[in-house]
């Protein structure tokens, strides 16, 4: 009789060793190529696109869209940094307020992007500035919006003329437009922050003042940095100057923006804008008011007098920040 005992025991123990090789083989194949998490990042067209080592930046500086193709993941970027300033106010005519600049609101500097994308348009609106008035006496004109996203600057608010009777205040934006004055009284700078957002994205104008029935002075407008200066009594008689800007350095280069306008006076002193290109005060006799820089969302100088027209507000600017790899 055949011994076939062998054989079974050779049988069972190869197809042991065969189950423990094909689930040592399973294990190995879906171990294979198993790295670490995919890193994407955002990507994106539309305005002008310049890069600073892993980070791209665009810059609007009229309408258009930001057109995003990849949202990105967490562990590369997925979420963008922002500066949207809107349009400068214009100054008042008639020796009266300087413009307030357009509000400033931004994330940068930030650890890596604060606004989450998305894959879609996103329209810009770059607002304009205020236009200019006069002569001889009106009151300067507000400032556009910018909007990129869920973020909305107020346009910079438009100077007071000195010459309406009385006391007039600037008007509200941003910042807030310088306030003037033809009898004696106090004209009051208009409110910046308005809307009221925090961080604050502006600052009220200064004060007109006039001492006298003869000399009067219209406060500076409001800056990013800084309140306008109330403008100045007997016996310089000068208008306020402009509050100052802020600095950013969100395309790589510290850039100043967003300053208040000069007041104007018929006294013998100018006012200058303040700094990032508010437009200065008038002066000598008759002559116009500086425009705001344009794409700084700066505010525009008021009259020395009642003959030249104030300066118009400076646009704004939108500009985006994200890291591509």
């Amino acid at each position: 009789m055949r011994d076939i005992s062998t054989k079974l025991t050779s049988s069972k123990n190869l197809e042991k060793k065969n189950n423990k090789r094909a689930k040592s083989f399973g294990y190995q194949v879906l171990g294979f190529g198993s790295g670490g998490p995919l890193v994407e990042f955002v990507a994106a067209t539309g305005g002008t696109v310049t890069t600073s080592g892993n980070f791209k930046i665009h810059t609007f500086t009229g309408p258009g869209t930001f057109c995003v193709s990849s949202a990105g993941n967490a562990d590369g970027s997925n979420k963008v940094d922002q500066l949207v300033i809107a349009g400068g106010g214009s100054g008042g005519g008639s020796y009266g307020g300087g413009g307030g600049a357009g509000g400033f609101r931004t994330s940068f500097p930030s650890p890596g992007g604060i606004i989450p994308v998305g894959v879609q348009g996103y329209p810009i609106t770059v607002g304009a500035g205020g236009a200019s008035v006069g002569p001889p006496s009106a009151a300067g004109n507000n400032g556009s919006n910018s909007v990129f996203s869920s973020i909305t600057s107020t346009g910079g608010g438009g100077g007071a003329p000195a010459d309406g009777g009385g006391g007039v205040a600037g008007s509200a934006g941003g910042s807030g437009g310088g306030g003037a004055t033809s009898s004696g009284t106090t004209g009051p700078g208009g409110a910046g922050n308005t809307p009221p957002v925090s961080p604050s994205q502006g600052n009220s104008g200064g004060n007109g003042t006039s001492d006298n029935a003869t000399y009067r002075a219209g406060g500076g407008g409001g800056g990013a940095t800084a309140a306008g200066g109330n403008g100045v009594g007997s016996p310089a008689f000068a208008g306020g100057v402009g509050g100052n800007g802020t600095a950013n350095s969100i395309t790589a280069s510290s850039v100043t923006r967003a300053g208040g306008g000069g007041g104007g006076s018929n006294g013998p002193a100018a006012a200058s804008g303040g700094s990032g290109g508010g437009g200065a005060g008038g002066f000598p006799g008759n002559t116009s008011g500086v425009a705001g820089t344009t794409n700084t969302g700066s505010g525009g100088g008021s009259t020395h007098y009642c003959s030249g027209s104030s300066g118009a507000g400076g646009s704004g600017i939108v500009i985006i920040r994200y890291k591509f790899q």
